[in-house]
């Protein structure tokens, strides 16, 4: 990782405040992401979300976007709840807000999620889809995990489903690094004859590893839900060491 990437390492909801009113930043930079991760691959990501929330195809749905920042995909997944004539509720930091479109199908909390009892006791049981992309492993350095999965949990509707999408998992990540095709990939993306350095079994502080993955799978099952460990697709920029989780309310 170089210094810039470092700069988007381990952000606070308040340092993304910070970001997105830098108007030297690009659309990318200011949701933590260097240009090269994103540019112009924000639609295949999208593409990928609609495979996995098939809710999404249907009509009239009750959507939540947890931290949809400011960049392309906000404004892709707008228009495709528009022509879906979906309600689509949008909850970030103002900052982030104020750069994405209004519209009667949209409706905005400015506010850190998921400390917004408003919103939690007003939609219990009422969201059909609930969407969190690339959001997961700072709300997992800012408050309690399943404090977090818990209230998620419980604003889902009979039948609704919960995409916990681009999660950073270090284990994939060391195993990817550790293989020949990681080590290949690193060569080739640093310009280096260097094999990445891979260290297991040490404490990895901030970081999401299996053993958090899969007790968040664990927990939404033992609450009664179905909850499933997915790949991305390998077309996007990081699938090679992120994946998602798909949580469904039966």
């Amino acid at each position: 990782m170089n210094d810039k990437e470092n700069r988007f390492a381990n952000l606070s909801f308040d340092e993304f405040r910070k970001l997105a009113k830098d108007q030297k930043l690009s659309k990318y930079e200011r949701i933590g992401f260097p240009n090269h991760y994103r540019s112009d691959k924000e639609k295949y990501i999208f593409d990928d979300i609609l495979t996995k929330l098939s809710l999404l195809e249907k009509e009239s749905k009750y959507i939540l976007d947890i931290g949809p920042g400011c960049s392309d995909l906000p404004q892709i997944f707008i228009n495709y709840c528009q022509k879906k004539k979906h309600s689509l509720i949008l909850i970030d930091a103002p900052e982030m807000l104020e750069q994405l479109p209004d519209a009667p199908h949209i409706k905005k909390i400015p506010g850190f999620y998921p400390d917004c009892p408003d919103l939690i006791e007003q939609f219990t049981e009422k969201i059909d889809i609930i969407l969190c992309y690339s959001v997961l492993h700072y709300i997992f350095v800012d408050t309690s995990i399943f404090r977090f999965l818990d209230l998620s949990l419980s604003l889902l509707a009979p039948g609704g489903q919960m995409l916990l999408g681009d999660i950073p998992n270090i284990s994939k990540r060391k195993r990817f690094f550790a293989s020949d095709t990681g080590i290949k990939f690193h060569q080739d993306f640093m310009q280096t004859t260097d094999i990445p350095e891979v260290k297991f079994n040490q404490i990895e502080h901030n970081q999401i590893d299996d053993a958090i993955v899969m007790a968040i799978a664990q927990r939404a099952r033992q609450q009664g839900f179905d909850a499933y460990i997915l790949p991305q697709a390998p077309n996007l920029p990081m699938a090679n060491r992120r994946e998602d989780i798909l949580i469904i309310r039966p």
